[in-house]
């Protein structure tokens, strides 16, 4: 990963990673955008950042070992027994690099968020 500069926008984010991890956080990427598809990107404290209607919406950023994503659903009602294996701290979800990404799971917290956003 590249730390020499400032990174500007998310593109410049996934190009800074291996080609391995590139591709997860375009799949990632391509997910937010096909939930949300009016949302906004930009680069807030150092990751990437998606806004829908002005509000935080999703952050995703990857790690040495692994890939992270917050805001997690204070609620998660349906799915969140599928997610308690990848909570790590409040409002956080971190996926392993060396186990299998479960981008469903992913689309379910977009769509959470979504619905949280849309609510107020």
């Amino acid at each position: 990963m590249t730390t020499q500069k400032e990174l500007l926008t998310i593109d410049e984010y996934i190009a800074s990673y291996p080609t391995d991890v590139q591709d997860i956080l375009v799949k990632i990427r391509r997910i937010i955008h096909e939930v949300a598809p009016d949302s906004a990107e930009s680069i807030s404290y150092k990751m990437p950042a998606i806004k829908l209607n002005g509000k935080d919406l999703i952050y995703f950023a990857a790690w040495k070992k692994h890939i992270s994503m917050y805001p997690v659903p204070a609620s998660s009602g349906t799915f969140e027994q599928e997610l308690s294996p990848y909570i790590s701290s409040k409002g956080t979800v971190s996926f392993q690099l060396n186990k299998p990404i479960p981008f469903k799971l992913i689309e379910a917290i977009v769509q959470a968020r979504v619905k949280q956003i849309d609510k107020k």
